[in-house]
């Protein structure tokens, strides 16, 4: 079954389904949204190392004049 055809048999679903279905199908849901990170765990770390860098004066920065000046070049 496809993915298409996944969402409009739930939808089907949840539009007849009773509270007691409708409250249990809330509690996976958000259960999942409370386990699943919005981004991976390597994301963040990269962000850590980055701002480590950053502060060490170990990467290059730019102020937002310079970075407009460089799109404006394009």
């Amino acid at each position: 079954m496809s993915i298409i055809e996944l969402r409009e048999n739930i939808h089907r679903f949840v539009d007849k389904a009773d509270h007691r279905v409708l409250e249990a199908i809330y509690a996976i849901i958000e259960e999942e949204e409370n386990t699943i990170p919005s981004s991976p765990e390597w994301f963040y770390e990269e962000l850590n190392q980055r701002r480590t860098r950053h502060r060490n004066g170990q990467s290059k920065s730019y102020s937002w004049e310079q970075i407009k000046e460089g799109l404006n070049d394009l």
